[in-house]
């Protein structure tokens, strides 16, 4: 999933991708590609999209 974030375009995750989203996240290394502070920000917007239906998360390209 997190391949999938272009950061030239705009990237959109639905419900059901989330938590795949969430689970690549857990695995990463600390030192990999993201610090805390921005993970724990993308956990935290993750939580807002599994809070209710049709909500997606997106990442807005440059």
């Amino acid at each position: 999933m997190l391949s999938g974030i272009d950061p030239y375009s705009d990237t959109v995750f639905n419900e059901r991708q989330v938590p795949l989203l969430l689970g690549e996240l857990d695995r990463l290394s600390p030192d990999e590609v993201l610090d805390q502070a921005s993970r724990a920000e993308i956990r935290r917007l993750c939580d807002v999209v599994r809070g209710g239906i049709h909500r997606y998360l997106w990442f807005i390209g440059d």
